[in-house]
Formats: C-alpha cells, structure tokens, sequence
C-alpha cells in the first residue's frame, strides 16, 4: 500500500489555489502566522479596511486556513501551520517562501511590532493607572507628543537651516522657533504662496522660488538643510545631493526623510513618483557621490493609521 497523501478532488484542489490568489490574503495568512490577532490589528498591520480585513478572514476561516477563537466580544485569528491539512501546509509554505522578501511583507512586519508594541503599553498604561505611576500622570497633563518638539531644542540657534522642497511648510514650521533663518525652496509658486500665508506668523523664514538641482543660493550659506518626501520627486537625485553638499558649510549637515524601497509602483501614475523609495546603501551612494562623506540611516516608526510605505530618516556630514 502506498503510503503518498490522498489526491485531492480537482475542485478542491483549485479552490484551495484560489484563496491564495489574493495578495491580500496571503499578507494577512503571513501576519496570524506570527502571532493571533484581532480584526482591528491586522487592519492597522496590513493597512486595509477592517471591512476588507473580515471579509478575508471569513473565506479564509470557511477554507480551513486559519483558526479562530473568542475572547470577550473579540474575535482572535491564527494560522496553526503544524495542524493544518497537508495539501493546504504545501502550498502555503510555497507561497510565503516565494513572498516574504517582498518589500509589502516587510512593511507588515515593521507595522506588526508597532501593533504589538502598542498591546503591550497599553496593558502597561492600565497598570500603570492603577499604580499611579508618574509617565500617566505626565501624559493626562501633558500628552506624549511635546518630546520631538523639545528635542529640535538641541539645534543651534545661530544656525541658518534651507528646506529644500518646502512644500506647503511642515519642516519650516518647526524650524523657525529654533533657529536663526529657515531658507524655504520650492520650484513651484502655489506650494509657496501656500507656505507664505500658512506661516505668515514667522519673521525668519525666507521664501525662495528655485529648482533643487539647481539651487539659486550662494555656496557655503546654510548651516544645515532638510528634504522631507522630496527625493522620489526628482529625476536626479544625485543632483540634488550634490547642490545640497554646495550650499552647506563645511562641518554641516544635510536630513533626508523618505520613503523605504517598496513596490507600489502606481504611485509613479498616480503621483508622479520618480523613484520607489530608497535603500540604505543607495542612499549611502547618493550622499558620497555628492560630496558627503558619512551617513547614518534609520528606518522609522510607523504611524497609527499611516496608509504609505515605511520611512527613513538619513543624516548626511559634509566635512569640515
């Protein structure tokens, strides 16, 4: 008697094709296979609608996928992989091994320890209530968002800070009240007129209409600059590097926030990104061919509800 597993029926065997035909649903089979989660956290996980998430969850469960229980009103779901049917164990460890280098499966993980990280200050905070430690009470006077503001303190204040690609102003706006003079650049007169009336309180931030590969500002005049979500916008981002690395002072420094490399590349129609974000080492690359010679890279915190990609923020020195 052979001892090979029972051949499914076709039909069987092509349903079971079919709930991996989703991309969805394999990110969220990737996401319960780690650890149970609720409906509102894979929501936040995976970036979908939690309408979107129960609908998943539900084929998914009626398929003999993943297992589900109730805590309270919750309902909790998992991907036992050891006690599932063999054929189906087959082809899901066939579908993640091919997956899960895919920059959409990477940002899910990094939005999963943001998921669970909150579970556990949550249960912390609730001790926390009922213990009266200090942090709650510092957060009901306070609030929890003061300590970024605090810290752009440590910037000089003598210091003279361009923001390249102002936009409508976000970066300007935190800079002014720390620095000497925000420098605001944009190529584009709506985004600065905008800016203008927006932060029409501040007396030191400069308005400047200006191309990032070709800046109209003197070398060696800014002590530091910003590019917030600007570099995927450019076509040569090593040219904007390299404008940067000139109109900083020697010893100076240039911040690059933008997004991580992924692969939604409709974001080039529907946005007209030039580049799916960036990789360390190509930032690395961007910064030592335009004058800068060390970097640091650190991949952000993603935020509650954010529907981009994963950021990164890069410092990069020009030397003395």
């Amino acid at each position: 008697m052979s001892d090979s597993p029972p051949t499914a029926r076709p039909d069987e065997w092509l349903s079971n094709l079919a709930q991996l035909g989703d991309l969805a649903r394999v990110r969220l089979l990737r996401l319960v296979e780690q650890t149970e989660l609720g409906v509102g956290e894979l929501a936040t996980a995976a970036q979908l609608p939690q309408s979107t998430v129960s609908r998943h969850l539900k084929a998914l469960h009626e398929h003999g996928w993943i297992a589900k229980r109730s805590e309270g009103t919750a309902s909790l779901y998992r991907l036992p992989a050891d006690a599932l049917d063999p054929d189906l164990r087959r082809l899901w460890e066939t579908a993640r091994d091919r997956l899960e280098s895919s920059p959409v499966f990477l940002e899910d993980a990094m939005r999963l320890k943001e998921v669970l990280a909150g579970r556990r200050a949550d249960s912390q905070a609730f001790f926390g209530r009922i213990g009266g430690e200090w942090h709650e009470v510092r957060h009901e006077l306070f609030g929890t968002g003061f300590g970024a503001d605090a810290m752009l303190s440590l910037l000089d204040p003598a210091w003279v800070v361009a923001d390249l690609g102002c936009g409508t102003g976000d970066a300007a706006e935190r800079l002014a009240p720390v620095v000497s003079e925000v420098i605001a650049v944009d190529r584009e007169p709506a985004m600065l007129d905008a800016s203008r009336r927006r932060l029409a309180e501040f007396r030191n931030i400069r308005f400047v209409e200006g191309d990032l590969l070709e800046l109209p500002m003197e070398s060696e005049s800014v002590d530091a600059a910003v590019m917030m979500l600007v570099l995927h916008h450019l076509p040569e981002p090593s040219l904007a590097m390299t404008e940067a690395a000139r109109v900083i002072r020697p010893g100076g420094i240039l911040l690059v926030v933008d997004m991580v490399a992924h692969d939604r590349d409709t974001y080039q129609l529907t946005m007209g990104h030039e580049h799916l974000g960036f990789e360390e080492s190509g930032i690395a690359d961007l910064g030592e061919r335009g004058g800068f010679t060390r970097s640091t890279w650190r991949r952000l915190r993603p935020m509650a509800g954010g529907k981009g990609p994963g950021l990164f923020a890069a410092a990069l020195f020009k030397p003395r």
